[in-house]
């Protein structure tokens, strides 16, 4: 059985404003638009390193998910996922 917690990470994930992958984490950072940005902890550092001190600079909420697959999952995706973002209702 899921506990809530879960079930609100899924549903966050499954979100119409998620946005995946670093090329579209990174635009939507630097727009400052960004709620949470999830990040696959197998991700190459130096891949996610500009988007960890952009989120700390925007004060934005960095969620480190076990895998790049299970963050794809997550994103209901097929293929594994180093980030994922979501963006403030536009």
């Amino acid at each position: 059985m899921l506990n809530i917690g879960v079930l609100m990470e899924l549903n966050r994930l499954k979100n119409p404003n998620i946005k995946i992958g670093v090329k579209q984490s990174l635009k939507y950072l630097k727009k400052g638009i960004v709620k949470f940005l999830y990040i696959a902890e197998d991700a190459d550092e130096y891949v996610v390193r500009d988007l960890i001190n952009l989120a700390n600079k925007n004060d934005v909420e960095i969620i480190y998910e076990e895998s790049m697959i299970v963050l794809g999952k997550k994103c209901n995706i097929d293929v594994g996922a180093a980030t994922a973002v979501i963006i403030e209702n536009t």
